[in-house]
């Protein structure tokens, strides 16, 4: 082909719109070489666009087996060569290998990250023979066509060695901890018990088990206290209202009777109203924490979901680059003319109408920056395909938080009334909103408490209806929820906006933690105290958060990634031993938790008809099918057998049924929303089955 470039891409659906926005035509020709798409685009000369899929090399062992550990001598190799499942990367490399043989100009394309940029850099020295140093870079945050245009006029002369040099390394540490760990952690229960079962865990996956497990710790050890409190019922113009004591929390039932007495048959004054005005500043530009948190709070959405939905609003160029930590939104990405594009979608006209009115466009920034890309904001692009309800509801609140952030702030008042009964003080609390401010444009996902009180003077009396008082028992702290436990583990600055949501996720397909509420198993607690007695190093917060302040350093020029390597290597050295020595009592717990789990991943609730045994997801000898069946069966002392459906997977509750009270299991086909089935076949929620039956 001679005198072409070749432009290595993350994802095809980047690859075509990076082609067709460089083509000068906007009309690039889409080619296939065994099942690899690549494009061909006409510019100031030829062009060939060819797309990755994700990280097409990775870090392996040298020595190749798998049953062995330490392993500290390592190297990059294709993924096909150390993956079962990555057979298609093989492909991939030969046509990227081809093509590259071809050209005679390189151009990095992929995200602009630290995770692209090692995809990037690893093509262009393994599959492009060696391109790495003659390879410019584009730097883009969004894949309009506007955009790569301006990238590619203005391309990095080079590719940023520094940002690789940390990315490599943080692969490399991390697979030296979690190949090391996991393996002792396998090998030692295979050994006990021999039977296989996969336990892993990591530099980041430790300390964040951590976090769950001291939770539970503290929830589990915590004993009640009891306490009273009071309250009032008050009339105001006809009007009934609920006024709270003085005393939040009372510490003796004498002490709540003696106030209820000297309050029954007395009307109250009120002696104080104080009102205040207050501000509610806009809110902060989204980066991907406060996305997948706030996805969490109105949708029920994991942070993984959310960073996969994202990403495809991303790659449809919908919106910008979503893996940031930035709360900054510069001038250069034109709010004006993102708001004139959103203008045209009807629920966004009047909203983005008014901010066009404003005579400046100013948003509330947070303090928080990222060097590579601005916070998350809508590109202005409309959808060119229907998006499914999830894609619609992440774009929108990309939409609405940015409209938000340039906003006027919210003005709200509170008022609080204070009413003297008898010597002893009630309070009735108002809030209203006067002015919405931002909160309009992030409608229907801003909540505020509105509580309008009647107009009151001082020196007013108020009839009492009633005091009461209530038994009480002091709570725990609430248990983490994915999207707490995400903000706890930025909070502590461990792991990585982009690592964060996939190491909750392993801890649910471990079966270290189970629920939306985070609730650790026997088998979660298990590793934990294993790594706690034998290797405290791995689950500690304080050396995980120095070694990112290390690869930090590394990006920044300050450090060498062959120091950080040798010094985990010396630290993984001394865990190994100790786990080494302890194989097998290390082995024996973990092979009884393994057991353990394994029978409550199958248990459904105790058995209704026996009442002793437990009932299970069994499957059947003779014909393979699955069905629930009380443990009691083996003992033939109980028959309780249930159909369950034989399609997609089946998975335990902890809840029953709230028509009738029997256990209930969970149904999930392939692409399709999960179900609960009740085992009672006579249960009311089937009763419209049976009508169609």
């Amino acid at each position: 082909m001679g005198n072409c470039t070749l432009i290595i891409t993350e994802k095809p659906d980047a690859a075509q719109r990076i082609a067709s926005a460089l083509d000068a035509q906007g009309k690039a020709r889409k080619m296939n070489d065994n099942g690899v798409p690549y494009y061909l685009a006409k510019r100031d000369n030829d062009l060939i666009v060819v797309p990755s899929i994700g990280h097409l090399y990775t870090v392996a062992g040298e020595e190749g087996k798998r049953n062995s550990y330490p392993v500290f001598n390592f190297k990059w190799v294709p993924r096909y060569v150390a993956e079962k499942n990555a057979k298609q990367t093989r492909k991939w490399i030969e046509v990227i290998s081809k093509l590259a043989s071809e050209a005679d100009m390189f151009i990095d394309a992929c995200d602009y990250d630290i995770e692209g940029s090692i995809i990037g850099y690893c093509i262009l020295k393994y599959a492009c023979n060696n391109k790495e140093n003659v390879s410019r870079r584009m730097k883009y945050s969004t894949l309009t066509k506007e955009a790569l245009e301006k990238s590619y006029r203005e391309m990095l002369p080079h590719l940023d060695f520094a940002f690789i040099e940390a990315g490599m390394a943080r692969h490399e540490v991390d697979w030296l901890y979690g190949i090391n760990l996991s393996r002792a952690l396998t090998i030692a229960a295979k050994n006990w018990s021999g039977q296989y079962a996969t336990l892993s865990t990591g530099r980041v996956q430790g300390p964040t088990l951590r976090f769950i497990v001291a939770k539970e710790k503290t929830i589990k050890s915590f004993v009640p206290t009891p306490y009273w409190s009071v309250r009032a019922e008050v009339e105001i113009n006809g009007s009934i209202f609920e006024a709270e004591y003085e005393k939040r929390i009372i510490e003796t039932k004498r002490e709540a009777n003696s106030v209820i007495n000297a309050c029954r048959g007395k009307n109250g004054q009120i002696d104080k109203i104080d009102v205040k005005k207050f501000q509610q500043t806009p809110p902060a530009p989204f980066d991907l924490g406060a996305l997948q948190s706030e996805a969490y709070r109105l949708f029920g959405y994991t942070p993984m979901r959310t960073s996969n939905i994202a990403q495809r609003l991303y790659l449809d160029a919908l919106i910008s680059y979503p893996r940031t930590s930035s709360q900054k939104l510069p001038p250069a990405i034109k709010y004006e003319t993102i708001l004139k594009n959103l203008n045209r979608v009807p629920e966004y006209t009047k909203l983005t109408a008014e901010l066009l009115a404003q005579t400046e466009l100013k948003p509330n920034e947070g303090r928080k920056e990222d060097p590579a890309h601005p916070a998350i904001y809508p590109t202005g692009n409309l959808p060119e395909r229907t998006l499914d309800s999830a894609e619609s509801n992440i774009w929108d609140l990309v939409v609405r938080r940015f409209m938000a952030v340039f906003g006027e702030p919210t003005l709200r008042q509170s008022m609080k009334v204070s009413i003297n009964v008898n010597g002893h003080h009630f309070y009735l609390r108002g809030r209203q909103t006067l002015e919405e401010g931002w909160l309009r444009f992030y409608k229907p996902h801003s909540q505020t408490q509105e509580v309008l009180l009647p107009p009151m003077k001082e020196g007013q009396t108020i009839p009492i209806r009633k005091a009461i008082s209530e038994d009480k028992f002091t709570k725990p702290s609430p248990r983490y929820n994915p999207g707490t436990l995400l903000e706890r583990m930025e909070d502590a600055e461990i792991g990585t906006k982009a690592t964060r949501a996939a190491i909750i996720q392993t801890l649910y397909d471990r079966n270290y933690v189970t629920d939306e509420k985070m609730t650790a198993t026997d088998l979660g607690f298990e590793v934990f105290e294993i790594l706690h007695n034998y290797c405290p190093t791995v689950i500690s917060i304080k050396l995980t958060k120095e070694l990112e302040e290390k690869m930090n350093r590394i990006q920044g020029n300050s450090e060498k990634r062959e120091n950080v390597l040798t010094e985990t290597v010396e630290n993984l050295k001394l865990v190994v031993e100790k786990l080494k020595a302890k194989e097998k009592i290390i082995g024996e717990q973990l092979s009884n938790a393994v057991k353990k789990a394994k029978f409550e991943e199958r248990t459904i609730g105790t058995c209704l008809i026996c009442k002793k045994g437990h009932l299970v997801i069994l499957y059947s000898r003779k014909t393979g099918k699955r069905f629930a069946g009380c443990t009691n069966y083996f003992k033939g002392t109980c028959k309780a057998s249930y159909p369950l459906p034989q399609k997609g997977s089946v998975t335990t509750r902890d809840r029953n049924c709230h028509k009738c009270g029997w256990p209930t299991v969970q149904v999930r086909m392939k692409g399709k929303q999960s179900w609960t089935l009740c085992l009672n076949a006579k249960c009311p929620s089937k009763e419209k089955w049976r009508k169609k039956g």
